[in-house]
C-alpha cells in the first residue's frame, strides 16, 4: 500500500511535527485541519488545509470540518472496485491513503474538578471517529494511525519499502483504531449514564446505568483455577499505579491464574502497613503476617505463624529484599511460588537467580486503588468501590470495663488490618506485631475462632495475652467464650449485633478489653 496523501488531524500533537516531516520527506502530500495545519505550516511544511481541499470552510465553531464527500470518498473508495474508482474520478476526489487522527480530549475534560455538562458535550468528537472508522473499515487501501507511539515504526517501514506499508501493518492499525473509538465511546457512555436526573456533573454517580468495560489481554494463561479451564490475564488500559497488574517479572516461570490472584491478595495486604512488613498468602488467605524493625525480622515472624501453610505460598514485602532475607528463606528450605517486593538488591537478585522456577515480581509501592471491584455472577456483574477504609486508634470505641493498653491497641489495629484480607468469617489472633492464628472462610464465626486457636497450637505459639480481630460482629457470646478460653486478653470487632450487650457482658465476665470499630470488613 503506497502512501501518497495523508490527512493529519490531531488533538494529541505529541510527535506530530516529526511524523509529518518524515512523511513529507518521502513525498507524501499533507492535508490537515485547524491547529494541526497551523503547527505544520509554522514549521515550514507544505500542507493543504481541509477547507481549501473541500471548498467548504470549517464551520459551526469547528463542529463541521471533515464531514464531506471529498474526505470520506477519498478514504472509503475501494481500490479494487472499478465502479468506486470511476465514481471518485467523476467527482474529482483524490485518494487519501493515510489518516492520522486522535480524538478530542473527552476523558481529560471530564477529569477536571469543575467540569460542566456543556464542556463535556463540546469535547465529544464527531468527525474524528467518523474518519477513524472509515479508514479502519477500508484498511486494504488506507492506513489509519491513532497512536503516536506508532509513528517511528511506520516511517521506518515506509522508508524500507519505497513509501509503502504492508497489508498486515494496515490491518493491525485498523484493529487498534476500532479499539480506540470503542473505548472513546465507552468513556462517553459511562459518564453520561452516570448523570442523575439533574444532569449535574458535580453529582455524578460512581455507577453508570450502562457500564462499558475495557481491558487489554496481557497473556493467555496455561489454564485457569483448574487444568480443564481456559484462562487469560487482562489489564486495565492504564493500570492503577502500584496495583498487581503493574508488575514487572524479573525471573521465573510464567504466572498462573492462581498465582496472580494470590499475589494480588498478598500485595494489597502488605502495602497497607507503614512499618517493615511481610505477608505470606496461601489459597487467597494470609497465613502469616508480621511487622518489625526490619523485613528480615518480619519474615521470620510471619513464617513462624504457619510454616506448613507457608510452603508453596506467595510472599510479599513492602521494602527492598536483600541477601539476608533470601538466605533466611534458603535456610528454612522455604518453597515459594511468587516473591513480590518494590525492589531487590543486586546481590539478592543474584542469589534468587539460582531458583529458576521462582517467579520474582517487582512493583512500585503505592496506596492507589482502582475505581471498581468486580465479580462475575451468572448473567451479571457485581460492582463495588474498593474497601479502602483503615481504622485508626481515634476511631475505636471502648465498650468494656477494661480498656486496652497502648501495646494492645497497636496489636488490635494490626490484627484488624490483617482480618480485612482474610476470607469471611475471619478471626485473627496476634501479638507482638505478628499473626498467631488465622481462622478463615468458615460458615460459623465460632468455628473460625476454634480453627485459629488450633493453628496457633500447631505452630507451638501461645495465645496467652493475645489480641483478636473479628471482621464482623459476634452474633452470640460463644465466640467470645472460645477467645477467652484460648487466653486472649483484647478484642476488636465492628459491633452492631442485636446481641452486642450479651457479647459485651461476656467480655467483661472473662476480663477482656473490647473495642468497636463501627465498620466491618467482609471479604468473599
Amino acid at each position: 500500500m503506497k502512501i501518497r496523501q495523508a490527512l493529519i488531524s490531531l488533538s494529541d500533537k505529541r510527535g506530530a511535527l516529526e511524523f509529518a516531516r518524515g512523511l513529507a520527506a518521502q513525498g507524501v502530500k499533507l492535508l490537515s485541519t485547524g491547529g494541526t495545519a497551523k503547527l505544520l505550516r509554522d514549521a515550514g511544511l507544505a500542507v493543504t488545509e481541509i477547507g481549501e481541499y473541500t471548498g467548504f470552510p470549517e464551520m459551526l465553531d469547528g463542529r463541521v470540518k471533515t464531514l464531506h464527500p471529498k474526505v470520506h470518498g477519498g478514504i472509503l473508495a475501494r481500490r479494487d472496485l472499478p465502479e468506486h474508482l470511476a465514481t471518485i474520478e467523476k467527482h474529482g476526489i483524490p485518494m487519501i491513503d493515510m489518516v492520522c487522527v486522535n480524538l478530542y480530549p473527552f476523558r481529560e475534560t471530564i477529569a477536571k474538578a469543575n467540569v460542566t455538562l456543556e464542556d463535556a458535550i463540546e469535547n465529544i468528537d464527531i468527525g474524528g471517529p467518523a474518519m477513524v472508522r472509515s479508514s479502519a473499515k477500508n484498511y486494504t487501501g488506507v492506513a489509519v494511525v491513532t497512536d503516536p507511539e506508532d509513528y517511528n515504526a511506520l516511517l521506518a517501514e515506509m522508508q524500507a519499502n519505497n513509501g509503502a506499508l504492508t497489508l498486515s501493518t494496515s490491518f493491525a492499525l485498523a484493529k487498534k483504531a476500532f479499539t480506540h473509538t470503542a473505548r472513546y465511546d465507552a468513556a462517553i457512555a459511562n459518564w453520561l449514564t452516570a448523570l442523575d436526573e439533574t444532569n449535574n456533573p458535580q453529582a455524578l454517580s460512581p455507577f453508570p446505568q450502562k457500564l462499558q468495560l475495557a481491558f487489554d489481554r496481557v497473556e493467555t494463561l496455561r489454564y485457569g483455577e483448574n487444568p480443564h479451564q481456559q484462562a487469560a490475564f487482562y489489564r486495565d488500559p492504564i493500570p492503577t499505579p502500584g496495583a498487581i497488574a503493574a508488575y514487572t517479572q524479573l525471573q521465573g516461570k510464567e504466572l498462573s491464574y492462581n498465582n496472580i490472584g494470590d499475589a494480588d491478595a498478598a500485595w494489597e495486604c502488605v502495602k497497607t502497613f507503614s512499618a517493615p512488613a511481610c505477608v505470606i498468602v496461601k489459597h487467597a488467605n494470609p497465613c502469616g503476617v508480621a511487622v518489625d524493625v526490619g523485613l528480615l525480622q518480619a519474615y521470620e515472624k510471619a513464617f513462624q505463624t504457619d510454616s506448613t501453610s507457608a510452603f508453596g505460598g506467595i510472599i510479599a514485602f513492602n521494602g527492598t529484599v536483600d541477601t539476608d532475607i533470601v538466605a533466611a528463606m534458603n535456610e528454612r528450605k522455604h518453597f515459594v511460588e511468587v516473591l513480590i517486593a518494590p525492589a531487590y538488591t543486586p546481590a539478592a537478585r543474584e542469589m534468587l537467580a539460582a531458583k529458576q522456577n521462582l517467579r520474582v515480581l517487582e512493583l512500585p509501592l503505592s496506596n492507589n486503588y482502582h475505581a471498581f471491584e468486580m465479580k462475575r455472577v451468572g448473567g451479571g456483574l457485581l460492582v463495588q468501590t474498593p474497601d479502602m477504609f483503615n481504622v485508626q486508634a481515634s476511631d475505636l470505641k471502648v465498650v468494656t470495663k477494661l480498656a486496652p493498653t497502648a501495646a494492645q491497641i497497636d496489636d488490635l489495629l494490626f490484627a484488624w488490618r490483617v482480618a480485612k484480607f482474610v476470607k469471611s468469617n475471619a478471626i485473627v489472633f496476634c501479638g507482638g506485631g505478628m499473626t498467631l492464628g488465622v481462622g478463615a472462610g468458615q460458615m460459623s464465626r465460632v468455628d473460625s475462632t476454634r480453627i485459629a486457636a488450633i493453628k496457633a497450637g500447631n505452630a507451638g505459639l501461645t495465645l496467652l495475652g493475645s489480641c483478636v480481630a473479628s471482621d464482623a460482629f459476634f452474633p452470640f457470646r460463644d465466640g467470645l467464650d472460645v477467645i477467652a478460653e484460648a487466653g486472649a486478653k483484647a478484642v476488636i470487632q465492628p459491633g452492631g449485633s442485636m446481641r452486642d450487650e450479651e457479647v459485651i457482658a461476656a467480655a467483661n465476665e472473662h476480663g477482656l478489653a473490647m473495642v468497636f470499630t463501627g465498620a466491618r470488613h467482609f471479604r468473599h
